[in-house]
């Protein structure tokens, strides 16, 4: 307990810092992670090489069972995490290896940083311009204002319009637009990311970074840097965690490869001739497929889809859910680190009692890295004195112009309540000691309440409440409802896919022998053994990849959406079985069985606790269309 009583100053700091750098990288904020990097590395391998605290953890997890008094049962998980995580961290190494492990963990934290400031700057200053009103042709107004906006903080020369290299801006204007030239244009400015010749080209960067985890794991015991990683994951092995991702991959090209059998029917009315839809047609045909076969577009589901009303139903549905309330704190009384950030004091709704603070942080800009995230910048604990979480959601959604509503897309709208299930994974923390806190579990089970979280998106007393006409405030048509409830799947496969050949890609390059990983030429050969279709690249391709190339985070363990997705899709079966994604006794089993015990618990058996048995390995296939419903 003493040792979880150490360090509180440096970890303040360390999440102030860790704000500056992903989410207001920009100036002198590069120079400092540039330089803070190796030393922050360098002094968590000072504290895991400490032979003399490595001793005295190592005599208190050998005599845990016999300890007078005894330990708690989190007490005992506590001394085994702690125990593990050094262990498994070289501090059992001898001393040279324990020096050329530093080394190599300092030159690592480097490569991380430069890999992320690479994208930083290629997706600040690499923009698709569009010149005249033609090039806009199919975009909806939303988009079209978005992009001026951009070209007007951007100082272009008018007119213009910018659409920015990142994922919120670019997939709507390759679902929309009706130019297939500039398609292709913006398709190869997004994926290129990375592996551009000059100064932010990361393909030198992988190939060292490969070359170093590999030295890393046989330094540490292992075969390869995957063995590493895994051993402290559920899947426990690569061949696990593999084997579930061919087995859904099997099914799931079949369905992508049939979809996109469809769509070339519907490209051969514009003129493309069989065998010429390529990667970056692909969202577009989708979207004319969905409407083909649903009666749905994207154009009619999104003037319904405010921002804050997705904020506001969200939030409800914690309160009605876990007995969680959301009160805004007026700006200027709690500092933020940006203007756009929302802070949130969230309380129990049957005693007004403060449970922590939530910071929302909602909005793409300079220094920001790309994607979305939730960080525990204070972690909840029990053992000294009673301290609240403080947690944060950051996302990359456009910003509207002055004035206008904030509308954005569907998967949008899924992205800000996966972000939400990890917030509330930290919120409703109720353990002892912050190491084992919220979301401080295996990586392969912390996406469970994130994915979890998604399925209240399609619940009707979600989209009857919240789902309202921006310019009407009418709500979502019964009709239309049923149209997007019954074209939930409809391109499951091609979403399956591109995650999937990511995933095996991860996998791959850190199973395979260094030399054939890192050369250039093993993305493609990957790529064309397993079977991807030329319509569909890969999600995140390795120059762009941070999950992976950017931390240790997801190395080797890209899988772990799909892991925890097969315990997502038979969790939500728990409410759906009961009648309602509201059942109160469901809802109650959830929060006290895995949202409040973080890693307390071995996750395995908290899940167990959840259900009453292990997942059902068919509910994935079930959930993402690829087998008959129960």
């Amino acid at each position: 307990a003493v040792l979880e009583d150490t360090g509180r100053e440096y970890q303040r700091a360390s999440g102030l810092y860790g704000i500056y750098v992903s989410s207001m990288n920009i100036g002198e904020i590069q120079a400092l992670e540039t330089e803070m990097e190796p030393k922050i590395a360098a002094f968590a391998d000072e504290i895991i090489q400490n032979d003399k605290l490595f001793q005295r953890i190592k005599a208190v997890y050998d005599n845990r069972k016999s300890s007078q008094p005894a330990l708690t049962p989190e007490q005992e998980r506590l001394v085994t995490v702690l125990y593990e995580n050094f262990h498994r961290n070289g501090a059992s190494l001898n001393d040279a290896d324990k020096k050329r492990l530093g080394e190599v963990n300092t030159r690592l934290a480097s490569l991380y940083s430069k890999f992320g400031q690479n994208l930083l700057v290629e997706e600040g200053e690499q923009l698709l311009i569009l010149k005249s009103e033609a090039d806009l042709e199919g975009l909806d107004a939303d988009l079209v204002a978005s992009c001026k906006s951009a070209a007007e903080e951007k100082k272009l020369e008018q007119p213009a319009w910018a659409v920015m290299n990142t994922r919120s801006a670019m997939e709507p204007f390759l679902t929309t637009s009706s130019r297939r030239d500039l398609r292709q244009k913006a398709f190869k400015l997004f994926v290129s990311r990375g592996e551009n010749d000059g100064p932010n080209d990361n393909r030198p960067l992988i190939k060292e970074i490969l070359e170093l985890r590999q030295e890393k794991a046989t330094l540490l015991g292992f075969k390869n840097f995957a063995e590493w990683i895994l051993s402290d994951n559920m899947a426990a092995k690569p061949e696990t965690a593999t084997k579930l991702m061919e087995d859904v991959w099997k099914v799931a090209v079949v369905k992508a490869k049939n979809d996109i059998a469809e769509m070339a029917k519907i490209a051969a009315k514009d003129g493309l001739k069989d065998g010429e839809l390529e990667a970056w047609d692909h969202r577009y045909y989708a979207e004319k497929l969905r409407k083909a076969v649903y009666d749905l577009d994207d154009a009619e589901v999104k003037p319904y889809l405010q921002l804050d009303k997705m904020i506001e139903g969200m939030m409800w549905s914690a309160e009605k859910l876990h007995g969680l309330k959301f009160e805004a704190v007026p700006a200027g009384e709690v500092s933020v680190w940006h203007p756009d950030v929302r802070v949130f004091q969230v309380l129990k709704s049957a005693d007004n009692s403060h449970v922590g603070l939530f910071y929302l942080d909602p909005y793409a800009r300079a220094g920001k890295r790309s994607g979305a995230w939730m960080n525990d910048h204070r972690p909840q604990e029990a053992f000294k004195s009673v301290i609240s979480p403080i947690i944060s959601n950051n996302s990359n959604f456009m910003k509207a112009s002055e004035g206008e509503a904030n509308l954005i897309g569907w998967d949008d709208a899924n992205t800000l309540f996966h972000e939400f299930g990890h917030g509330l994974h930290g919120l409703l923390s109720k353990v002892q000691y912050p190491s084992l806190a919220g979301t401080s579990v295996r990586r392969d089970f912390v996406e469970l309440p994130s994915q979890l979280n998604e399925h209240w998106l399609f619940a009707p007393e979600i989209l009857n409440q919240f789902a309202r006409h921006y310019k009407t405030n009418e709500p979502i048509p019964e009709k239309l409802l049923a149209k997007i409830v019954a074209a939930k799947n409809a391109d499951q496969g091609f979403s399956t896919v591109e995650y999937l050949a990511s995933a095996i890609y991860d996998m791959s390059a850190h199973t395979r022998p260094v030399a054939e990983a890192a050369d250039p030429k093993f993305e493609k050969e990957r790529m064309k053994s397993l079977g991807l279709p030329k319509e569909i690249e890969m999600r995140h391709r390795p120059t762009h990849f941070q999950h992976i190339y950017c931390t240790e985070g997801y190395a080797s363990a890209y899988y772990s959406y799909l892991w925890a997705d097969a315990l997502t899709a038979d969790a939500a079966e728990a409410f759906t079985e009961q009648g309602s994604m509201y059942h109160e006794e469901t809802a109650r089993k959830l929060r006290e069985c895995i949202l409040q015990v973080g890693n307390s618990i071995d996750p395995a058996v908290a899940y167990r606790n959840f259900r009453g048995r292990d997942a059902d390995p068919q509910a994935v296939m079930r959930k993402r269309g690829f087998a008959p419903p129960k």
